[in-house]
C-alpha cells in the first residue's frame, strides 16, 4: 500500500471521511422530504453563529477533548478503553464528594482538589479492567464496557440512597457551596465578552487544553511515553526490550481512567454544580469518534473535538428550529465515525490511488 504524505494523513483523509459523512447525511436529508443546505445553516449559525452557540459548542468540545485523550493513551498502549462513559461518571462522583465535603470559600481552592478527586475516581475505575487484561488476560473491550453499565447503576443507588438530599424526589446531590462554583469563559478577562453569560463554557476549557500538551509531552517527550507507544506497536519486541507488559498496560490505563475522570470537572462541577444521572452525557463514547478521527494525536483530537461540539450543538438547533429530527446529529456522529474508524484503510487507498494518478508520485512502502 502506498506511504501517503503526513499532511494527507493528519488533514487529508479525515477532511475526505468528513466530507463523505456530511454527504451521505444530506442525501438522508433529503429523503426524509427536508432541504440539507437549510440544515447546515442552521447548525452552522447554531453552533459557530453566536455567543451562545459557540460558548455551548465549546462547552461540549471540552468534555469530548478529556474523554478524546483518555482514548488515545489507552489506543497508543494498544489498549482500546471504551469505558470512558463510566470512568467519567465516577469521577463526577469523585467531584462530588469533594466539593461537598467542606464549605469551599473560592474555587481556587476547590478546583485543584476537585481535579484530584476526578483524576483519582476515574483512574480507580479504569483499574480493575486494567488488572484483568493484565494479570487475567481478560479482553479490555469487553471488561471495560460492562464497567460502564456497573458505573451507571452504581451512581443510581447512591444518588437514590445516599447522597439525595432529605425531602427531595430528585435523584441527584445536594448543590455545591457557591465557593466552589466555576468562573464561565464570559467572566474571564478580554475575551469575556465573546461568549453569553448564559452558556455553561467554563474555565475547564483551559485545563483540557493544558490536558493536550500534557499528553502530548507524556507520548512523545518522556521515556514512559516511548515504551507506551513501543509496547503498543509490537508487545513482543517491547518484552524483549525489557518493557514490563503488566506495568505499561496499568499504567495506560490509569492515566486514561483519569483523563475521562477530569471530564466531570466540566459538567458536574462548572454546570450542573451537582451531580445528576448520566452526568457524562454519552461523552465518554463519542470520545471514541474524537480520539479515531484525531489520529489519536493530542492537536488531532483538540480538532476533532471542536468538530464534534459543532455536531452536537448544531444537531440540538436544526431539532429546535427545523422540522428535521435532533437524532440527526447521532446520524452524522455515527457516519463520521464509520468513515474514520471502519472505513479508514479503504480511504487511505482511495487517497493514495489518486496520489498516484493525478499527482507526484509517493514514497513508496508499508502503510
Amino acid at each position: 500500500m502506498t506511504r501517503l504524505p503526513v499532511w494527507a494523513d493528519v488533514v487529508l483523509v479525515p477532511l475526505l471521511s468528513l466530507v463523505l459523512a456530511l454527504l451521505i447525511s444530506a442525501l438522508v436529508i433529503l429523503a426524509i422530504g427536508a432541504d440539507p443546505v437549510e440544515a447546515m445553516r442552521t447548525m452552522l449559525q447554531g453552533a459557530v453563529g453566536s455567543a451562545y452557540g459557540w460558548g455551548y459548542t465549546l462547552y461540549y468540545a471540552t468534555s469530548f477533548i478529556f474523554t478524546g485523550l483518555a482514548v488515545t493513551v489507552a489506543f497508543h498502549a494498544g489498549q482500546f478503553n471504551i469505558g470512558g462513559e463510566g470512568q467519567a461518571q465516577i469521577g463526577g462522583l469523585g467531584v462530588a464528594i469533594v466539593c461537598l465535603s467542606l464549605p469551599w470559600p473560592h474555587w481556587t481552592l476547590a478546583l485543584p482538589a476537585a481535579m484530584l478527586g476526578a483524576a483519582l475516581f476515574g483512574a480507580a475505575w479504569a483499574a480493575i479492567p486494567a488488572y484483568l487484561q493484565a494479570r487475567r488476560g481478560s479482553h479490555i473491550v469487553i471488561t471495560t464496557i460492562m464497567f460502564n453499565y456497573i458505573a451507571a447503576s452504581l451512581l443510581v443507588y447512591l444518588l437514590v440512597n445516599v447522597f439525595r438530599p432529605p425531602g427531595t424526589m430528585d435523584p441527584a446531590t445536594a448543590r455545591f457551596p457557591a465557593g466552589a462554583g466555576l468562573p464561565t469563559l464570559h467572566d474571564l478577562p478580554l475575551v469575556g465578552r465573546l461568549f453569553s453569560p448564559s452558556v455553561p463554557a467554563n474555565i475547564t476549557l483551559l485545563l483540557a487544553i493544558l490536558a493536550c500538551w500534557l499528553v502530548w509531552l507524556l507520548l512523545w517527550r518522556t521515556r514512559l511515553g516511548y515504551e507506551i507507544r513501543a509496547f503498543g506497536k509490537s508487545e513482543a519486541a517491547a518484552v524483549y526490550a525489557g518493557i514490563s507488559p503488566f506495568r505499561i498496560i496499568m499504567l495506560s490505563m490509569l492515566i486514561s481512567g483519569a483523563l475521562a475522570g477530569l471530564m466531570a470537572i466540566n459538567n458536574v462541577m462548572g454546570e450542573s454544580e451537582r451531580l445528576v444521572l448520566n452526568s457524562a452525557e454519552g461523552a465518554g463514547f463519542i470520545g471514541i469518534a474524537v480520539a479515531l478521527m484525531g489520529r489519536n494525536h493530542p492537536v488531532g483530537v483538540f480538532l476533532a473535538a471542536l468538530l464534534f461540539g459543532i455536531l452536537y450543538q448544531g444537531g440540538a438547533e436544526i431539532g429546535l428550529w427545523t422540522s428535521i429530527p435532533i437524532e440527526l446529529r447521532t446520524v452524522v456522529q455515527a457516519l463520521v465515525i464509520l468513515f474514520t474508524g471502519a472505513l479508514d484503510n479503504a480511504m487511505r487507498m482511495l487517497v493514495g490511488w489518486g496520489f498516484r494518478t493525478f499527482g507526484r508520485r509517493p514514497a513508496a512502502g508499508a502503510a
